[in-house]
């Protein structure tokens, strides 16, 4: 009950405030996790595996430790588990970026679109017109939907404490080290392939919640069945698809990752997204990361009942 109340809690706490303006916990694990890649790094997948492991493993090891010690104490397990939650949830910050997005467009601020969107994606916007940059901050709300919100709370309702610590460790790394660049084709697969794992299953649920959400679960199941494939990512095709789907758009193409190009197939046969469609795909994604706290919570309190058992 208190994993279940503390996740409700710290769901509500990152919808009212937010990520912490200063001394953000994931920050820190960022900048330790940047500085230890000064002294780790070598271009062999062994490497970033042992770096992957370490600092995964020691995010998780916390997270159990945390659940020990407040086992036996609801009222501070409550308060740690909600904690943690505000802490993982990226939702808030999602949405304030959507926003910043959507009235830069709708302002025709084309330059300031263009340098905003490093704050969703790492693609290129250099050459990116308004409808592009729209297209890739709906692909990105719906991306990180599933990463910032709906993942770590299926984990967090499953795991508690060690899974919210956990997989936002590997999700951060990922971020950091994940990419398909010369750098870190080998580095990071470790990160990327534990990315992947970690977000098998609420990638899909994800895509589920999207088509109940938007009241077109049909639309949105069918558009992932057909075009999730054509996706490079076995995770990012089934949620991008299913917003297609669930919006009646159509999205994917081909982006510009600086060094890489990138074919994410057409997913959805509607009308490609244009400036209008910012403020949708945000409002959906507010309701996908409501139903997903309610499914966390169903979650932690069936592993009372089986605990209980």
């Amino acid at each position: 009950m208190s994993r279940a109340l503390g996740l409700i809690l710290g769901f509500a706490a990152d919808r009212v405030l937010g990520d912490p303006r200063r001394y953000h916990p994931v920050a820190g694990f960022g900048r330790t996790a940047a500085r230890l890649e000064d002294h780790w790094y070598a271009d062999s997948r062994s490497a970033g595996t042992a770096y992957t492991s370490v600092l995964v493993g020691t995010a998780s090891a916390a997270g159990v430790i945390v659940e020990r010690l407040t086992r036996d104490r609801p009222f501070v397990h409550t308060l740690v588990t909600a904690a943690a939650t505000w802490t993982v949830l990226g939702a808030r910050s999602l949405d304030r970026e959507a926003e910043h997005m959507a009235g830069l467009l709708e302002e025709k601020d084309i330059p300031a679109a263009r340098d905003r969107l490093s704050h969703l994606c790492a693609r290129d916007a250099a050459d990116l017109a308004a409808d592009d940059l729209a297209r890739a901050t709906v692909e990105s709300l719906a991306e990180n939907t599933s990463d910032a919100c709906v993942a770590p709370l299926l984990w967090g309702g499953a795991l508690g404490v060690p899974g919210l610590l956990g997989y936002r460790a590997a999700n951060t790394l990922d971020a950091m080290v994940g990419y398909k660049s010369a750098k870190y084709l080998n580095f990071g697969w470790a990160a990327a392939r534990l990315d992947d794992v970690l977000n098998l299953l609420p990638a899909r649920a994800c895509a589920v919640l999207t088509g109940l959400a938007a009241g077109r679960p049909r639309e949105a199941i069918a558009v992932w069945c057909r075009d999730a494939a054509k996706h490079p990512s076995p995770n990012a095709g089934p949620v991008e698809a299913a917003f297609a789907g669930a919006l009646d758009l159509r999205l994917g193409g081909r982006n510009s990752y600086g060094d890489y190009q990138e074919d994410r197939g057409t997913l959805g046969a509607g009308p490609t997204p244009t400036v209008a469609d910012v403020r949708r795909t945000a409002a959906l994604a507010r309701r996908v990361g409501v139903a997903a706290a309610g499914v966390a919570a169903i979650l932690a309190l069936s592993g009372r009942r089986k605990g209980r058992r």
